[in-house]
């Protein structure tokens, strides 16, 4: 049996899609629908069924894919393993992550092992939660750093990081004078906020409420849709943002940002790491994973 059709077979099945699959393995459409005719043929079963836009395998598809999956990972621990045998760690790493941990801590993280292990290739999907864990659930990513934690129990997760979210301002706005202040000293404050679907904005407002602040009720003057635009905004004195330490820690050290020392509140954000449950991980992502909780270990 062709390894080569069974995972174009398996693609089609994660993505739902003749064309994202081609895409995927860089195949054309037609290459792609020809592999899978010859795998129907081989069989003599029907493994797909096309619902409107939707691939979606039938039962003796369904059947398949179990076993592909496992044929699949077993070819790459035997190219792994031989790697190892000469004593070297490659493979492709694909990871993912929401954009603090993804824009702040892995690209360093990437760099260093990078150094070390010249054979693995990177690539790194910055996106929301949500859609980074569908990723990892599709396969098409194996591991994964998020803002929270993923409760799905086809996923694994532990805490490795924490972020501070923080309350800044431009240098000059009258509340950066003062050496402490209290939730209650905002209430008159401009706030600039992220969308609604921000990680960061979630769990800010959350928190706030339960120290009785509704920031969204609060005098909103924007809502953007990045982390950048709301802090260029704050260094042009348009208001004040709660955002992540590691996001404007290099504004403050420069002066361009202050951050107000809040008496009554803080808020400590975990960072998760994530993979599938009960899959063994690839050479490449085992010592990722190992180099990440080290670092974490001493970060903490």
């Amino acid at each position: 049996m062709d390894l080569k059709r069974l995972e174009v077979f398996c693609r089609i099945v994660d993505t739902k899609s003749f064309t994202r699959a081609g895409e995927m393995l860089r195949l054309s459409q037609p290459t792609v629908s020809e592999h899978m005719r010859h795998l129907e043929e081989l069989l003599g079963e029907k493994l797909l069924d096309r619902l409107g836009r939707e691939a979606q395998p039938t039962p003796a598809g369904r059947i398949l894919y179990q076993y592909a999956q496992r044929m699949l990972r077993l070819r790459d621990e035997a190219g792994q393993a031989l790697e190892q045998f000469r004593g070297q760690v490659s493979g492709h790493l694909r990871l993912g992550a929401s954009t603090i941990p993804g824009a702040y801590l892995l690209p360093q993280r990437i760099a260093a092992l990078k150094q070390d292990f010249p054979a693995i290739q990177f690539s790194l999907q910055i996106s929301g939660t949500s859609h980074i864990l569908r990723q990892l659930l599709q396969g098409d990513l194996e591991l994964a750093l998020i803002g929270a934690p993923a409760r799905d129990p086809r996923l694994e997760w532990r805490e490795v990081f924490q972020d501070e979210i923080v309350l800044v301002a431009a240098p000059h706005h009258p509340l950066a004078r003062r050496a402490s202040l209290c939730l209650a000293d905002l209430n008159e404050a401009e706030f600039l906020l992220r969308e609604r679907e921000s990680g960061t904005r979630s769990v800010t407002v959350q928190a706030l409420r339960e120290q009785g602040f509704d920031l969204e009720k609060g005098r909103v003057v924007a809502e953007l849709g990045s982390g950048e635009a709301i802090r260029e905004s704050v260094k042009a004195n348009i208001g004040l943002a709660f955002l992540s330490s590691l996001a404007v820690a290099e504004e403050v050290r420069r002066g361009t940002l202050a951050i107000l020392p809040l008496a009554d509140f803080s808020l400590r954000r975990p960072f998760f790491l994530v993979h599938r449950r009960n899959r063994r991980l690839s050479p490449p992502a085992e010592v990722f994973a190992v180099r990440l909780a080290a670092d974490a270990a001493i970060a903490n």
